[in-house]
């Protein structure tokens, strides 16, 4: 989940390339913020800082901004090998200073890496299984082999995925290699960059290569070359995207925080979701064809994407379709073939147990759909059809607009699906949009009193089932709130005995099944629940409950689109209200890139 940045530049150097990359990993610290380093580079030297925490207390410890090169790489850090802390954060060296490695992933035989290099002099500083690679570089230089033949070399050695970039003093490449984990080069003007996402990039260009898995190549200030491990050269540049996305769209622009940003964001993200998807009409026919023709559709996703699938794998399911939801880091348990399509959905298109999911899957015949949010990403490039929303750059941790989006085009979808007219998503954007502005202070309410609430309940019943698993999956991942999500049926056997005085339910109502949800919130309120009900289209008739909204819709379907916002502005004024960080909670990364 680490985030990684490399930028050599033929013009730009010293402060002015330094400040460039400490941007990008201000951009990248979604992926992780428990350490921070950067290395420069130029013909007579290699400089290697880092520390422990986020990029804004590496800034005023370390001072970047005085390193000096024309070749810098930056590393922000989730840690997997090695507790957060000074001596293992990246980049990591060899033993005389004159490699600097990033790495993004897991080596799964650095144990036995780091024993058999120990043996033959090798003096190892940190807990990290990444140290084993400018060692194994190292190693080999020593044997008379060339850097790129040395870098190579290394890279085969090393079991496990992973994204890696390293520098060698005295060579002006970032040489790079990878495997499941994401990576993408852009070309920029007198200077080319190599980055775990598009995002950290689009200050400085909009022109990007992917690249595949079991690729190794390196990049210089005015080239690219890159080759499979098997020493087939590859053609970089056939693979050029031209991103379309705005420049500002990364940037607070004056918010608090990203989370409200994003959130506010969300009725025009779904409108270009609606918009972007409806152009591609031959796509989107191929896409229902295929499911259509299939016996089974699986839909498969991690976390928010889940949720969003859910809302899919129901309507689906109504209409008589053979669907069924499989949570990505538990396909195992379900077996396809070729008479399948598989829907996996994911934001980034780099979430690891959806790939790994995707990979076998399609390795049993099946065909697989995607739908993601950038362009050039892995899941797509795996895609028999390659779906995108629209939603632009999500910087925080918590995905808002992007489960909205991912609602939207999946409202689509079914539709589609169902031969549904497709007009009631032109309401789509004011629909959120009036929503927002009708909860924002009720859930500011809500969001206060919950904070200091140990645990909680958000029930719902058929469509509002997903509904409720995000809205605790919000507050738990941003406040820190235990919450757990059930149908509200089912809070009669077993869940209902931890409900006593005061125990917060919240109650999200779509508007199908108001009258069973009437007699669940009795049940709560008979035993001295504290009940909060949102409500989409019809109102809940409860002894005159005084924490009801009810939220406007002018056709039923685009219920869950109203209700996404107040799920999201409650954990964010949770969060707010316990003194969290919304944009950055505690042990968690937004792109999941380790299985």
């Amino acid at each position: 989940m680490c985030g990684i940045i490399g930028i050599v530049s033929i013009n730009l150097k010293d402060a002015a390339l330094a400040k460039m990359t400490l941007e990008a990993l201000k951009s990248l610290e979604y992926r992780g913020y428990d350490s921070v380093g950067m290395a420069s580079m130029d013909s007579s030297h290699l400089e290697i800082r880092k520390s422990v925490g986020n990029v804004e207390q590496f800034e005023r410890i370390k001072s970047p901004l005085t390193m000096k090169g024309n070749v810098f790489l930056g590393h922000t850090r989730w840690a997997t090998h090695g507790e957060p802390n000074d001596t293992n954060a990246h980049p990591h060296s060899d033993c005389n200073g004159e490699i600097a490695v990033i790495h993004n992933g897991t080596i799964l035989n650095f144990l036995e890496l780091r024993e058999d290099l120990i043996s033959k002099g090798h003096n190892f500083k940190s807990e990290t299984d990444t140290e084993v690679i400018p060692h194994l570089i190292e190693h080999f230089r020593k044997l008379g082999m060339d850097n790129f033949s040395a870098f190579k070399r290394a890279i085969e050695h090393i079991h496990g995925d992973h994204a890696v970039l390293a520098i060698i003093k005295g060579d002006n490449r970032i040489f790079f290699s990878k495997r499941n984990n994401p990576l993408i080069i852009g070309l920029g003007d007198e200077m080319n960059l190599i980055s775990s996402d598009v995002w950290s990039m689009i200050q400085v260009t909009n022109r990007t290569i992917p690249i595949g898995d079991d690729e190794i190549g390196y990049i210089t200030a005015d080239s690219v070359y890159a080759e499979k491990l098997t020493g087939e050269k590859i053609n970089l540049k056939s693979r050029l995207i031209v991103q379309q996305f705005d420049k500002t769209s990364a940037s607070l622009q004056g918010y608090e925080s990203f989370m409200m940003k994003e959130i506010r964001e969300s009725w025009g993200a779904v409108r270009d979701t609606l918009t972007g998807l409806l152009k591609e009409n031959e796509l989107l026919n191929k896409t229902i064809k295929a499911i259509e023709r299939a016996k089974r559709v699986i839909i498969v996703a991690a976390g928010t994407s889940y949720n969003a699938g859910l809302l899919f794998t129901i309507r689906l399911q109504r209409a008589g379709f053979n669907a069924i939801s499989v949570i990505a880091s538990e396909h195992n348990n379900l077996r396809t073939n070729q008479d399948d399509t598989v829907l996996v959905i994911s934001q980034s298109g780099e979430t690891m147990d959806s790939l790994i999911a995707l990979k076998k899957y399609k390795n049993n015949g099946s065909f697989i759909i995607s739908l993601t949010n950038t362009l050039g990403n892995s899941i797509s490039s795996y895609s028999d059809i390659a779906l995108h929303t629209r939603a632009g750059p999500e910087i925080g941790v918590a995905a808002t607009k992007t489960f909205t989006s991912q609602v939207g085009a999946l409202m689509l979808l079914s539709s589609l699906l169902l031969n549904e007219s497709v007009d009631y998503l032109k309401e789509a954007e004011s629909v959120i949009a009036n929503s927002f502005s009708k909860v924002i202070g009720y859930t500011k309410i809500i969001g206060s009193e919950l904070s200091k609430k140990p645990s909680l309940y958000y029930l719902g019943k058929g469509l509002g089932v997903p509904l409720a698993m995000e809205g605790a999956l919000k507050i738990k991942e941003i406040a820190y709130v235990h919450a757990e999500a059930y149908p509200a049926g089912e809070s009669k056997h077993g869940p209902i005995a931890l409900v006593e005085n005061g125990f917060p339910v919240i109650f999200l109502n779509n508007g199908e099944f108001t009258d069973e949800l009437y007699n669940n919130v009795m049940e709560m309120e008979s035993r001295h629940a504290k009940t909060y009900v949102i409500s989409a289209g019809s109102k809940i008739s409860t002894n005159n409950n005084q924490n009801e909204i009810v939220l406007d819709v002018p056709d039923p379907r685009l219920s869950p689109l109203a209700l996404a916002p107040p799920i999201q502005l409650i954990a964010y004024y949770a969060a707010k209200e316990r003194g969290a960080n919304p944009d950055r909670p505690r042990n968690l990364a937004k792109t999941v890139t380790v299985r």
